[in-house]
Parts: C-alpha cells; sequence; structure tokens
C-alpha cells in the first residue's frame, strides 16, 4: 500500500493497519512457505476496505510439518500500543476445511456478548475471513486440496493487555485480534465508538436491562463513592455520548442513565452531544443562557464570561445566590435534549455532579433508573 494519510483539523497523519491485516498477511506468507518451500520478502493482502497492503514479512521458519512467519505492526500515526509487535501465523495441513485458533498471546473470551463465543479465541469476525480467504488463495494457487490449521500468536501479548480494554471486556490471557476494514485511521473516533458498543453489548448479553454510562475518571470515582455495589457494570462513554445513547436504544435497553461531571455534562444544555473541546465549547454559554432565562441579572452573568471552568463560574453564581435557580433550567435543558436523543425509545436520565460544589443534579427519569439499577 502506498502511504496513505487523513486529516485530523489541520494535522496530516498516517493511516496503519490492523492486528487483523498482520494476522492475514502473516497466514498467508506462511501457507505459501509451507506449500511451496518459500515465500517473499512482502506479501500482498486484499483488505475488507478495498486497499491493497504489501507488508514485509519476517521471521520465516519452516519444518517437515508446519511453517510460520511474522508481520511486524505498523500503526501509523495513532498512539496504538499494539504498534510494533509481532504477529506471528504457523500453518500445518488438515484433511479438510481452514481452522483458526489462537496461541500464545492471544486472549479467550470468557464473557457472552463479544464478538466471538465464550472460549474461542478473541479474533473477531472480520479477520477470521481475512485469514481464511488469504489461506485460501495460496491453497488454490498451488492446487493443494487438502485443509490448514492456522495458529495465531502474539509474542508478549498477555502483558500488553493489560494496557488495555481486554481485562475489563472478559478478555483474558492476551490482545484481541481485531479489525473491520484493516486499516487503522489514526485517533479514529469510529473505534472508540465501537469499543462503547462492545462494553454495552457485554451488559446486554448478561441480561442487563438499564444501560449505565459514565463520562471518565470523576464520574467513576462518584460512583465508587456513592453507588460502588453498581459501579463495575458502568460503561464508559467518554465524550461520544450521543452515540452511547444511540447505541443504547440499539441494544434494545430499557433505560439508559448518564452520571458525570458538570464540567462535561454542562454542554448537553446546549444540545451539544460530543463534548469533546474540540467539538464544540459552549460551557460559559450555555451557563449564561440559562441564568438568563432564570431571571439572574445581567451584570453576574457578565461576570461569567471571564471563567476558564464551570467550577469557577458556579463559585459566582453561589456568591450571588443564584446557582440554584440556573441550574434548575439547565437541568431542564439537559432533560430536552436527552429525550431528543432517544425519541421515546428508552428511558433517559443524567445525574451531575461537581466536586467542588455542593451540586448533585437529577434530569429526566434520572432517579427511577437509579432505583431500577441498584435492583438488577
Amino acid at each position: 500500500m502506498e502511504e496513505r494519510y487523513i486529516y485530523r483539523g489541520t494535522q496530516k497523519l498516517r493511516c496503519g493497519y490492523t492486528t487483523g491485516s498482520c494476522a492475514a498477511a502473516a497466514a498467508k506468507a506462511a501457507a505459501e512457505l509451507l506449500l511451496s518451500g518459500t515465500t517473499g520478502a512482502a506479501v500482498t493482502l486484499a483488505t475488507p476496505s478495498g486497499d491493497l497492503l504489501h507488508l514485509p514479512v519476517s521471521d520465516p521458519q519452516r519444518s517437515d510439518t508446519s511453517a510460520r512467519c511474522a508481520v511486524v505492526k505498523d500503526s501509523g500515526d495513532d498512539p496504538d500500543v499494539t504498534n510494533g509487535i509481532s504477529v506471528y501465523a504457523e500453518v500445518s495441513r488438515i484433511p479438510a476445511g481452514i481452522e483458526i485458533c489462537g496461541g500464545a498471546g492471544v486472549g479467550t473470551v470468557t464473557k457472552p456478548g463479544l464478538d466471538q463465543p465464550v472460549g474461542a479465541a478473541a479474533i473477531n469476525s472480520v479477520p477470521r475471513r481475512m485469514i481464511s480467504q488469504a489461506a485460501a488463495e495460496i491453497a488454490e494457487l498451488y492446487e493443494y486440496k487438502g485443509g490448514l490449521r492456522i495458529v495465531i500468536s502474539v509474542p508478549g501479548g498477555e502483558a500488553l493487555a493489560r494496557k488495555t480494554f481486554n481485562p475489563r471486556m472478559g478478555i483474558t490471557g492476551g490482545i484481541s485480534i481485531i479489525g473491520t476494514t484493516g486499516i487503522v485511521e489514526p485517533m479514529s473516533s469510529a473505534a472508540l465508538v465501537e469499543t462503547i458498543r462492545a462494553e454495552a453489548n457485554l451488559r446486554r448479553a448478561v441480561g442487563y436491562r438499564q444501560l449505565l454510562l459514565t463520562v471518565g475518571n470523576y464520574s467513576s470515582s462518584f460512583l465508587q463513592m456513592n453507588a460502588q455495589a453498581v459501579s463495575e457494570r458502568a460503561v464508559t462513554c467518554s465524550n461520544f455520548i450521543g452515540d452511547a445513547l444511540d447505541i443504547g436504544v440499539s441494544l434494545g435497553f430499557e433505560g439508559i442513565l448518564l452520571v458525570g461531571h458538570i464540567g462535561k455534562l454542562v454542554k448537553l444544555g446546549a444540545g451539544i452531544m460530543n463534548t469533546h473541546s474540540s467539538a464544540a465549547d459552549g460551557r460559559m454559554e450555555t451557563l449564561i443562557a440559562c441564568g438568563a432565562l432564570a431571571g439572574v441579572e445581567s451584570a453576574v452573568l457578565r461576570e461569567l464570561t471571564d471563567c476558564v471552568t464551570v467550577d469557577a463560574a458556579l463559585s459566582i453564581l453561589f456568591a450571588h445566590g443564584a446557582a440554584q435557580k440556573a441550574l434548575d433550567v439547565l437541568t431542564e435543558r439537559i432533560d430536552h435534549y436527552l429525550q431528543a436523543r432517544v425519541k421515546g425509545a428508552a428511558q433517559v436520565g443524567a445525574v451531575i455532579f461537581s466536586d467542588k460544589h455542593p451540586v448533585v443534579l437529577e434530569a429526566g427519569a434520572a432517579q427511577s433508573l437509579i432505583q431500577r439499577i441498584s435492583e438488577e
């Protein structure tokens, strides 16, 4: 593949390729080495996205019964912990079919609701198809009529997996072999959203009917202190609140409760569903609008324009005795936009708190959802 780039804002970033592409390319090279006795310095692989990758092959080894090759993962400019790892494929003959197994450093699925069933190697369905197609292509090329057993392994994968979401998602013993397009796009929001979907699906698979969402470390700490019994079932959605709500609806959750710090969730009062600062700010503008609707004096509202944080703005509102009425309006507006997003497909609510002020707001069906979550 010629170097492929995408732009994130003003940055030009180089794309890479997934662990799934690495595994498929390694399998193709190892199958060729097994069936022909030789393999090239690189292998050409067609990805699901339609790109052709030309991936260097490393560490070719052949015995009387099997062949083994590796491809080194290149994540491009994406800050991926798997960048630089070697993904190995060992191929041996079997009577018929193509069998794909996980070896050392590849995780095992231990919870229902993931891409693969419990007990299977954490090699997702798209990489499995890529591996099968690559091996079948070589078998056809060399007119081999038997089957192939392919074992994917990642040296050091078990230690590396501790730096990923795998332990939280019930994948033990190694990393996952993943990828839907074969290409890694640097800092892709799609990859993060799919992680949210995978975690939510885990909760649905074990029978939860209510989805509990947290925004980040502050909200996780808040749950630990106030609702420790349910904190482990929370799904972190980070800034992707709108996407998380959509996922909750699509997976059939009856209720969705969002818990987050007011510094982030204040943006919901303006209908902003991606709360990353690069997508939108509007924190002070939202507070000022809520204050104006609540009848807060304009001189007080003007003071808010110089504030850098929401907590600083709240300090001003509390000092003038105007915080509660502004926050009441904010709560109503957050409820309005949450309801507008789910369109009646699920009950929805939010708990919004501050760690600097005595603020705990409950929007929408928050109280009912808190009760139902505690009873599940």
